[in-house]
């Protein structure tokens, strides 16, 4: 796919006129995908698409069109169509004020093969940890290709080679216990210890559940609990614009309200799987700190709002001022003792439904969802009826954070719709006091 990318970005430039000038980005992959129902196969298959988005510019006048490849010669054809109709287009556009691209070339290519599992060897280890149960749920393996290139003569590539299985153990009703394994290179034993673990939750789930009252309980939020977590600070929480114009949530954090000094968040790009450029052609730092130590420290930066608010971008997408490689700092907790040093308290596997319900105050609110447990002294002793957590971020990561996990878990986007992402999370556990269940 690069070389037959770098030829297109050949047709385009050849194709320019006057002081006009292009930007190309091309997104790709070679998948092999397969659902599980029953812990049985239900569908098996591959998928290889490209996507290439044409911008034509004039100085501050620009527009784009999208293209679906087919890595054939009418590809060619395609976008001389394409060309011509922007040349159309862009006569009746105005000027964009904060229209910023990259005119100094810098070409970049990386290609993270990883060691990826054959969909076979997938396969079998999904099944075999299947046996028994009733498992469903998904896997996704193959590279992910990115790719820029403009008129100034600037090419970057990445490919990352990933994995994803995404699965449940199902009980009965809304029993559930969701588990699975992602990242560059596969381990069979630690995918079956993964199963194993989760094995375990399902025994525990299948006894009698146990409703608690609402209050503020001394919790263990289980990475993947954290991940809904982080995505809804995401949204919104870390961008120039957001801040400049008052949105974020995390406003009071500007204002010199702290986290607890354990918790410093980055984007990691440099670790990441997502590309080191955006799609203006601006490479990305290795690393952006957003948090350190509790204090808030650097937004994501897009070219568009480096433009407009008159300051240095950090290679953030016009489109979306948001960690796209997301790294939390360890803490000193053993994940091992994690049930230990909860106590007494709620062990959450997982939430849903998040959002916010004081957006000003960064309090989220959501649903408890899959294995939640109640824990006496250490032990887990009955699965919890679904519950609702409304609280701040300030308490649950400020004064009532008792610890984070020494380990942590890569947590890679699983969303497929239109195309497998490279969004990801290193995030450890958290214990945390009085989280407030409401109802």
């Amino acid at each position: 796919m690069e070389t037959e990318f770098n030829d297109l970005a050949g047709v385009i430039g050849a194709q320019l006129r006057g002081n006009e000038g292009f930007l190309a980005s091309f997104a790709g992959e070679a998948s092999e995908f397969v659902r599980y129902n029953h812990a049985a196969v239900r569908q098996a298959g591959a998928v290889e698409q490209r996507y290439l988005t044409l911008e034509l510019f004039e100085g501050r006048r620009h527009a784009a069109q999208t293209l679906t490849l087919t890595g054939g010669a009418e590809d060619k054809d395609q976008i001389t169509v394409t060309v011509a109709r922007l040349r159309e287009i862009l006569k009746d556009q105005p000027d964009d004020p904060f229209f910023l691209v990259n005119d100094v070339p810098r070409s970049t290519r990386r290609v993270l093969a990883g060691q990826l599992p054959t969909a076979d060897e997938m396969m079998e280890a999904v099944l075999d940890a299947g046996r028994g149960h009733d498992l469903v749920g998904l896997t996704a393996s193959g590279p992910i290709h990115r790719g820029f290139a403009n008129s100034f003569g600037q090419r970057n590539w990445d490919t990352a080679g990933a994995f994803n299985i995404d699965l449940s153990f199902y009980l009965a009703a809304d029993k559930a216990v969701k588990w699975g394994d992602a990242g560059a290179a596969w381990n069979r034993g630690a995918f079956a210890a993964k199963a194993e673990a989760a094995r375990q939750r399902l025994q525990a789930l299948a006894r009698p559940s146990k409703t608690i009252a609402p209050g503020g309980y001394r919790v263990y939020l289980a990475p993947a609990a954290m991940e809904d977590i982080m995505g809804i600070l995401c949204w919104g929480g870390f961008g120039l614009a957001d801040h400049r114009t008052g949105t974020t949530p995390l406003a009071r954090m500007t204002q010199g309200e702290t986290l607890n000094a354990a918790v410093t968040l980055r984007e990691n790009t440099k670790e990441g799987l997502a590309p080191g450029f955006q799609s203006k052609g601006f490479l990305k730092p290795d690393a952006v700190t957003l948090i350190d130590k509790g204090r808030y420290q650097d937004c994501m930066v897009s070219p568009r709002s480096a433009a407009e608010f008159k300051t240095e971008q950090n290679g953030a997408d016009d489109n979306a001022e948001m960690p796209l490689s997301l790294d939390m700092a360890a803490g000193d907790l053993p994940e091992a003792d994690t049930l230990k040093a909860l106590g007494t308290g709620v062990y959450a596997g997982n939430l849903h439904y998040l959002n916010y319900s004081d957006r000003n105050a960064c309090r989220l609110t959501g649903m408890t969802r899959f294995a939640t447990f109640w824990v006496e002294d250490g032990e887990i002793k009955a699965p919890i009826n679904v519950m609702r957590f409304d609280d701040s971020l300030y308490r649950m990561l400020g004064a009532n954070l008792v610890a984070l996990t020494k380990e942590r878990d890569a947590r890679l986007a699983s969303d497929t719709y239109e195309s497998r992402q490279t969004r990801s999370m290193l995030l450890p556990g958290a214990v945390i006091d009085d989280f407030r269940l409401t109802l």
